[in-house]
């Protein structure tokens, strides 16, 4: 039988274990844990990660791993298996309403991290070497940037067959090609022969209630996939993107889109106009090609360079 050990606690077939990694302490000397929640059935079978938050201000990342954690302890059946969840990875930036830590820097750049590193590089190394050993699959939910929303979708790179063949079985709306980032916490698992899909959805500092209901669906499609859960909801069959690009803006002004999330476009399609506070300039944005609207800038100042629309291409 396959041991399952994290932080010195041994967690056998059958148990429920909430687990709490001491981290550092606030200014104020309040001590700051890590909890993790892990469930195991009692027969054998893949362990997988569900994961939100290591960006703090993507909210609905976090709340998305936290329904699927409440639905677990309410009443889902694990067949076989187990599922570890850390609904929120960097503490510090949901604490203060940020993407990053204190010192500014990005957990999702900082892996595999260091015992003596900065705060986001300690967080890293726990990951490194109490949850990536333990893993065989993952999902780590993401949103879009401030003011930036994404429509329902997986990252995943293409040269990663099993997790190409585990983002069609999560089956959202899309599946895009992402190559791994390096000190990224999805590259850094892949060097460990672990394979880490990254749900994007919505927008951060905000909670869309369509964005998680396709995260909770997409993963429990996933783990009926994997014979670890029964019955699932089915899906429309998801659009495969091989390539995506942001359409950025040519001057600066006030952005008027004519385009929605999920929305299909051709090439010289209007996709939105840029005009001055004074009805004196108005500028056309034209799509550049065939594709598809995966995200979209929701603010209506922006400044010429600002990304405005990002297409995926089939």
């Amino acid at each position: 039988m396959r041991e399952l050990l994290i932080n010195g606690v041994r967690v056998r077939p059958g148990q429920s274990v909430n687990i709490e990694i001491p981290i550092a302490k606030l200014p104020s000397h309040t001590l700051i844990d890590l909890p993790i929640f892990i469930r195991r059935a009692q027969e054998e079978g893949p362990v997988v990660l569900i994961s939100g938050g290591v960006h703090g201000d993507e909210i609905n990342g976090i709340v998305t791993a936290r329904r699927l954690l409440e639905e677990m302890d309410q009443g889902w059946s694990l067949l076989r298996g187990t599922l570890i969840f850390i609904p929120l990875m960097n503490i510090y930036g949901f604490l203060s309403n940020s993407r990053t830590f204190p010192d500014g820097r990005d957990l999702n750049r900082s892996f595999p991290g260091s015992k003596k590193g900065s705060l986001a590089s300690r967080i890293a190394f726990i990951i490194n070497e109490e949850i990536i050993p333990q893993i065989d699959y993952g999902i780590d939910f993401h949103t879009g940037g401030r003011m930036l929303s994404n429509h329902p979708q997986v990252r995943v790179d293409f040269k990663d067959k099993v997790g190409l063949d585990l983002a069609k079985s999560f089956c959202t709306h899309f599946i895009v090609n992402s190559r791994h980032i390096e000190k990224s916490f999805r590259k850094t698992a892949f060097k460990a022969r672990k394979h880490i899909l990254v749900y994007e959805g919505g927008e951060s500092m905000r909670v869309d209630d369509f964005a998680i209901e396709e995260g909770v669906q997409g993963t429990k499609r996933l783990l009926h996939s994997l014979g670890m859960l029964g019955n699932s909801t089915k899906a429309q069959e998801s659009t495969i993107l091989k390539e995506s690009d942001w359409v950025r803006a040519k001057a600066s002004g006030i952005f008027n889109s004519s385009v929605k999330l999920g929305e299909s476009v051709k090439k010289g399609q209007i996709m939105a106009e840029i005009s001055d506070p004074y009805g004196q300039v108005k500028i056309e944005v034209k799509s550049p090609t065939n594709g598809h609207v995966i995200g979209i800038n929701n603010l209506p100042v922006i400044n010429v360079g600002d990304a405005l629309v990002h297409i995926g291409k089939e």
